[in-house]
């Protein structure tokens, strides 16, 4: 394993999205916004990756990088927000695609989760989706994610506030599935 993945699957591995990937991660942002629409808007110029990289500097956030295995290029990424310690130990995982259909985004994300709960000492992660984003729930679906209910105008996302379905998994639950497969 390179000494800066922090794990390896069969395709991917995921490590620390660091500040010189800013011009691969906005050049792929920009080539595939097609994937994200509407559901999110990676940072496809300089200045919104110095920002978006600024704020998973912040305490309560982690940021990933999934590479391709057989070249190292950015595959996706996937966060960790609002990350609570203590009795909480929760995070929220936020993730994009470069490469779509392959289910390359599924297995670091996978590996992000093992990471979370044995490295982090996180205990609960959640991944708040949008209802008609098939894609997302079939991902949350595959990696044993738990559907635990709607929140009306979660979050604001292109011009408006959007509801969410809240899929949950703990620590315990990652064990009963290959998370990586």
């Amino acid at each position: 394993m390179s000494n800066d993945y922090l794990a390896q699957g069969d395709r991917v591995a995921i490590r620390e999205l660091r500040r010189d990937d800013r011009a691969a991660f906005t050049r792929l942002a920009r080539e595939n916004a097609q994937l994200h629409r509407p559901w999110l808007a990676p940072p496809s110029t300089d200045a919104e990756f110095d920002a978006y990289a600024a704020r998973l500097e912040e305490p309560a956030r982690e940021g990933f990088a999934i590479c391709l295995l057989e070249t190292g290029e950015l595959a996706g990424y996937v966060s960790i927000n609002n990350i609570v310690h203590g009795a909480f130990r929760c995070g929220a995982l936020g993730y994009g695609a470069f490469v779509a259909g392959r289910g390359l985004v599924r297995e670091g994300v996978g590996l992000l989760l093992r990471h979370a709960f044995d490295t982090l000492g996180l205990h609960r992660l959640e991944i708040n989706v949008q209802p008609g984003n098939t894609g997302s729930i079939a991902l949350a679906k595959r990696l044993g994610f738990r559907l635990e209910g709607l929140s009306p105008d979660f979050l604001f996302i292109d011009g408006a506030w959007r509801d969410h379905e809240r899929w949950a998994i703990t620590a315990d639950m990652v064990d009963l599935v290959d998370s990586t497969g």
